[in-house]
């Protein structure tokens, strides 16, 4: 068994298919079966089940790519100590974001970043918290920008800071000169929000009550398409306090605070428990902590 193998039983796990694995893994395919069906053979199993038009994984095998993707992550935690000696902020971070966070954290984070850790680069992938969970488990991302709660055991968080939700309405709407808003009051307007699939729809419904009951909730791809939408009349909108800022106001909104108790979230961040570059989450948790984010409460 060599980690060769283990890596080409994953590909075939991730891809279902054994010419999209091959070319993942830089083989040609007869050379990837061969590997798979002697390794199979030296367990005394399958670990596929090969259909004309697919491949899936049988119940033990199911077991064992997991297992070869905890052995491949710690060979590659090896690689990672082995560095510790050199400079853990030399080499690129990847790192994912929420939607309804990455647009207005990476404008000050990565001057923020600059200043702590000048030769560390970040690759960004923005998508969903299901999404990013997937891709911090399976190695391909380093740390992931999320809201909690969020993780189990085999991952580590570190709260960055609390938000606050703030209402949007047009500044033609009835509540344009209100200086306060309750949520219970969302009850009674067409509220929109981002498609269910994003976590801030739910972090929504879960801090404001009244967007819950209402039978009115509209739907949209992107904060900044739902901004537009609640400007061009369509309904109101609660947005987190960072999107907010100078520059995305406009002479056609009204941002109005909530009464208290006042609805939040707190951003964290989420990486693998083995994950070696400490340093490197050290210097990004205190990036954010001295980047200027508009609204939010910076935790200690």
């Amino acid at each position: 068994m060599t980690l060769n193998e283990l890596r080409f039983i994953v590909a075939v796990a991730q891809e279902r298919n054994f010419r999209r694995a091959a070319e993942k893994a830089f083989i040609s395919q007869p050379a990837l079966s061969l590997a798979i069906q002697k390794l199979e053979e030296e367990l005394g199993l399958k670990i596929f089940e090969r259909g004309k038009n697919d491949v899936t994984l049988t119940p033990v095998g199911t077991a064992i790519v997991e297992q070869a993707q905890r052995v491949l992550e710690e060979a590659e935690r090896i690689r990672e100590i082995a560095a510790q000696g050199r400079n853990q902020l030399s080499t690129p971070l990847r790192i994912g974001i929420i939607h309804s966070v990455g647009p207005y954290l990476l404008p000050d984070l990565i001057p923020a970043l600059k200043k702590v850790a000048p030769q560390m680069a970040l690759e960004v992938e923005e998508n969903i918290t299901a999404n990013l969970d997937t891709l911090l488990r399976n190695g391909k991302l380093d740390v992931i920008v999320i809201a909690l709660p969020f993780g189990d055991a085999g991952i580590l968080t570190h709260p960055l800071y609390d938000e606050p939700f703030e209402v949007v309405v047009s500044s033609e709407h009835r509540w344009a000169e209100r200086r306060s808003i309750k949520s219970t009051e969302l009850a009674a307007e067409k509220v929109l929000l981002l498609d269910s699939g994003h976590c801030y729809s739910n972090q929504v419904d879960e801090a404001c009550p009244g967007s819950r009951k209402n039978a009115s909730v509209q739907h949209g791809t992107s904060l900044e398409t739902i901004r537009n939408m609640v400007a061009s009349g369509l309904g109101i909108t609660v947005l987190p306090a960072s999107a907010n800022s100078a520059r995305y106001r406009s002479k056609l909104l009204n941002v109005i605070p909530f009464a208290k108790p006042v609805p939040s979230r707190r951003i964290a961040l989420a990486w693998r428990k083995s994950f070696a570059r400490v340093q490197a989450i050290e210097a990004l948790a205190q990036a954010v902590a001295q980047a200027k984010i508009t609204g939010i409460l910076h935790l200690e």
